[in-house]
């Protein structure tokens, strides 16, 4: 009796899960003569495979600004990817970790790749995304400028009113046009689902806001909490916020909160029969509420 054999498969599509240091780095995306973050990983990767290997990431984040929780996706040849063992007695996904750690040790740790897993053909790190959630510290009292925090903690020169902030904070959540916070880019729609935005000062004293959302545009996040941070200075009136969203347009009121503070804790996936269906959704243009 004859047994069909299993098709052979000529790509096989990777998650990576990947932390770092954003103040060693530009940013992410990956710049002639500068280092990036991608640039890095991709230099990296070109090591252990000899070539080129594209990256799809979750989501671009500035210079100095660091990640907990970054996902990116590439594709390997099944040749590539079962290459990895090398008759070890090991899985395809522990070794990539390891060497990729062992080709990232120039930076000291300010990359790790966490966790590597085979993910179903459809699954895409940017487009599939359910949501994005940042977290960002301010110390503003000298007390509270803890220098070997200082990489990721605002600190702000003089109190701020975290409970205005909260105010400002929760009233802006929904679908809205966030043209106002977001620096423009051609072809692209400013309107997000912001699910989540709170502020509060913690019982160490720090101020720590979170924010969730369903994607995030050029500078959204570090202009949302610009806003609040004028608003608990005293430098702009309290419902700051909902009138620059009356008029959805950058401008030069935008006050972008300093980077450092800034760090992408995690990003939330649909169930794995459900990433197809989460990718066309989001690549539909949202041009209207």
């Amino acid at each position: 009796m004859n047994t069909a054999e299993e098709p052979q498969r000529e790509s096989v599509r990777i998650r990576l899960d990947l932390a770092y240091d954003g103040s060693a780095f530009h940013g992410w995306a990956a710049q002639p003569g500068l280092s990036t973050v991608e640039g890095t990983l991709r230099e990296g990767l070109a090591t252990l495979f000899r070539r080129e290997v594209p990256l799809i990431v979750a989501g671009r984040t500035d210079a100095g600004v660091h990640a907990r929780g970054q996902v990116v996706h590439l594709d390997l040849s099944a040749a590539e990817w079962t290459g990895l063992i090398r008759g070890r007695s090991i899985t395809a996904e522990d070794a990539l970790v390891r060497r990729l750690a062992g080709v990232l040790n120039a930076q000291r740790g300010a990359i790790v790749v966490f966790a590597a897993r085979e993910v179903a053909p459809n699954f895409d790190a940017r487009f599939s995304a359910l949501s994005r959630t940042y977290r960002y510290r301010i110390a503003d009292e000298p007390a509270l400028q803890d220098p070997l925090r200082r990489s990721d903690t605002a600190w702000h020169r003089t109190r701020l009113d975290a409970e205005a902030m909260n105010l400002e904070a929760v009233s802006v959540d929904g679908l809205r046009d966030f043209g106002s916070f977001c620096r423009p880019r051609e072809r692209s729609t400013t309107i997000r689902e912001l699910q989540r935005f709170s502020m509060q000062r913690d019982d160490d004293g720090i101020i720590t806001a979170r924010i969730t959302a369903d994607a995030f545009c050029h500078h959204m996040v570090r202009a949302l909490i610009g806003a609040c941070m004028d608003v608990g200075e005293g430098r702009r009136h309290p419902g700051w916020l909902q009138s620059r969203l009356a008029d959805p347009s950058w401008d030069e009121r935008v006050r972008l909160a300093p980077p450092a503070g800034l760090v992408l804790e995690s990003v939330q996936y649909p169930a794995d029969e459900q990433l197809g269906v989460r990718a066309e959704q989001t690549r539909a243009l949202r041009d209207s509420l």
